[in-house]
């Protein structure tokens, strides 16, 4: 079957779920800098989920724009996805809220986590489907960028618990090798 409409609504859906983030983000009441200073922490976490997001939907469109169709695991696959993507804002607003308290900080991470094993089921399903030797097969190969994240979000998660500065340094590290979409599939696409 045709990838148009998975496309459009993975789309639909990474739109909403950026809408209901920014929609959490409270209004200062003040005209100066100090008035800002205790939302600092909600617009930190804010900002970081923006990436993480904008992250997972170019990667998204690039993987999706290298296959040529899906079909039913591939749907399921970018449903589980979207699940946990849609979990982002309700762990952004707790963290943000309790100023990167430990226990929202660690299932920031494992939401997180849920996310980066999610898409990897769905780029093994897309990969399934289209074979060894195809297009997509080629361009995305042994993903070393995901084994490192993933390693490193189950580090993460239990660190939240000593010290969370260690935790989002590791988050900030994981967007940061993914912030450039993956040269792989750019290089490969029709």
């Amino acid at each position: 079957m045709g990838k148009g409409r998975l496309e459009a609504f993975s789309d639909g859906v990474v739109a909403i779920i950026i809408t209901i983030m920014v929609l959490e983000l409270k209004t200062p009441h003040g005209t100066d800098w100090s008035a800002i200073r205790p939302f600092l922490p909600a617009l930190g976490t804010y900002v970081l989920s923006y990436v993480f997001i904008g992250i997972y939907w170019s990667n998204h469109h690039h993987m999706l724009h290298a296959a040529d169709r899906v079909n039913g695991k591939i749907l399921w696959a970018n449903l589980h996805l979207l699940f946990w993507l849609s979990l982002v804002p309700f762990v952004t607003g707790w963290l943000g809220e309790n100023h990167f308290a430990k226990l929202p900080a660690a299932v920031y991470g494992f939401v997180l986590l849920m996310a980066a094993v999610a898409y990897q089921v769905l780029e093994r399903a897309i990969v399934n489907l289209h074979g060894p030797g195809s297009r997509v097969h080629r361009a995305l190969g042994v993903d070393i960028k995901a084994v490192v994240s993933t390693t490193a979000y189950v580090c993460a998660i239990p660190l939240a618990f000593v010290d969370t500065r260690i935790a989002f340094a590791i988050y900030i590290l994981i967007a940061a090798i993914w912030f450039v979409p993956d040269p792989r599939i750019e290089k490969l696409a029709p």
